[in-house]
């Protein structure tokens, strides 16, 4: 969640400051242009006042303006040297009375032109366009010299933009270091705001998977954040708390009903048997009741095992796999000899994390399961390999299998498949099975057999249990 908010705030908050940065930068650029016209407009008024007196010179004859029209020359002369500026004082009839450098004339077209059309009609010429730092054209200010309320002459400035150009990039440097700094502060800040808004549902998320995966007694640590956040840890808690009750109050239920009905059931196997000592010994009535009373009796048993398998947390060590499923395959084969079905184990040597009973228990269900579906002559393997993180112990069978349907529902408490009614069991070995060993972090799965049977599948895993 945190590489999809991140972004979205960062993403907010560039545009924020790209908002406040592209007119503030505008806003330096244009103070900078302007600084420059103001010059140049004092200077031109300048150089207007001196051209007042030499105005003269505009006419066939001169007289005694040659001395000020020197140092009017000399002016713009000194004025270019120093700071580079073409400047000149042009009649209105374009013959310049002055100019700096020598070569300066007034083009028939272009800025200079239409800035001295402009000031010929008693004006200023316009601010000359913003000037940006990719741009090379020249900056063009012209005032009219006005004598006797007569636009006699004009003086045109015409200035380079480099040194404009460079001040102007300068300015944007240092409000894009500002906008890099103010980014990464805000970025900064995003990270720790994510952070503290986030980690209690990091926090929830963990302690969820957590509970999922059968550790009920998790809960959400206190932690910081939002104040609706931390509401939803405590309500999460409270949530938990009535879930693992109701849980036990249900497995607490199962085993003291299972308990309870024991008694009572021992006691009509009895009466059952006492009854049957009266009437003949081919009695199928009795012999009926007697098969299902001690059918109840293996269900009751049954459930209060699955009641404890769903209660008791595992005591995983390290086990060797191999040797303890060779245990097992030798413990089952005088049952299997005895119906003519051929057990065969393949169990070289491994290891992994286990609860050596809990295994033990979960094996002898899947291999009693399968020596009963296996017809005589036939055979069932049992084989035990590793890949690496998990141990597998993989029980395969002959017999009649199952079809994808009842694939889906096997391990289903009392879940049985109809053509199989007529064999003995409750129902719950699997499902018994299944429970012992997720509380180990185990596994059990199922699958066909080619060409016919079924293959389960025991997983066990080879690290070590995480704190």
């Amino acid at each position: 969640m945190r590489t999809r908010l991140l972004p979205l705030l960062i993403v907010l908050m560039a545009a924020v400051l790209l908002a406040l940065g592209i007119p503030l930068a505008v806003s330096v650029a244009a103070a900078q242009q302007q600084k420059v016209v103001v010059d140049r407009i004092d200077d031109t008024a300048r150089f207007a006042a001196l051209a007042q007196f030499v105005t003269d010179a505009c006419s066939s004859t001169r007289t005694s303006t040659d001395e000020r029209l020197q140092t009017l020359g000399s002016e713009l002369t000194n004025y270019y040297g120093v700071y580079g500026i073409r400047a000149g004082v042009f009649c209105r009839t374009d013959i310049p009375m002055a100019k700096a450098p020598s070569d300066f004339f007034l083009p028939s077209s272009g800025e200079v032109r239409d800035a001295f059309d402009e000031a010929k009609l008693s004006r200023r010429s316009h601010d000359p366009k913003q000037v940006w730092p990719w741009q090379r054209h020249r900056l063009v200010v012209a005032s009219p010299v006005i004598r006797d309320g007569d636009v006699v002459a004009v003086v045109v400035t015409d200035s380079p933009t480099g040194p404009l150009r460079s001040r102007i990039l300068h300015g944007w440097l240092i409000i894009g270091a500002g906008e890099i700094a103010a980014m990464l502060l805000a970025v900064g800040a995003a990270l720790r705001l994510t952070g503290w808004v986030l980690k209690p549902v990091r926090v929830l998320d963990a302690t969820a998977h957590e509970i999922a995966s059968g550790r009920l007694k998790s809960r959400v640590a206190a932690a910081g954040g939002p104040p609706e956040l931390r509401r939803l840890s405590r309500a999460f808690n409270e949530m938990a708390d009535n879930v693992e009750d109701v849980l036990e109050q249900q497995r607490a239920f199962v085993a003291d009903a299972s308990h309870q009905l024991r008694n009572p059931l021992s006691a009509l196997l009895l009466r059952i048997e006492l009854l049957a000592l009266e009437l003949p010994e081919d009695n199928e009535e009795i012999a009926s009741v007697r098969t299902e009373g001690k059918r109840l009796a293996e269900v009751l048993d049954d459930l209060l095992d699955l009641a404890l398998a769903e209660h008791t947390e595992a005591d995983l060590r390290v086990t060797d796999i191999g040797a303890l499923t060779a245990e097992r395959v030798a413990a089952w084969t005088p049952t299997a000899e005895a119906k003519g079905v051929h057990l065969v184990g393949d169990c070289p040597p491994t290891t992994a994390w286990a609860d050596p009973v809990t295994l033990s228990s979960a094996l002898d269900a899947v291999i009693d399961n399968a020596l009963k579906f296996t017809p005589q002559d036939q055979g069932v393997e049992v084989k035990v390999a590793s890949n690496g993180s998990t141990s597998t112990v993989v029980v395969s069978d002959h017999g009649p299998g199952l079809t994808d349907e009842e694939l889906a529902r096997v391990g289903d408490r009392f879940w049985r498949s109809g053509r199989h009614q007529n064999i003995k069991g409750s129902g719950l070995g699997l499902s018994i099975s299944r429970a012992l060993l997720e509380a180990g972090g185990g596994s059990i799965s199922y699958d066909h057999h080619e060409p016919h049977g079924l293959t389960v599948t025991v997983s066990v895993p080879r690290n070590g249990p995480t704190a």
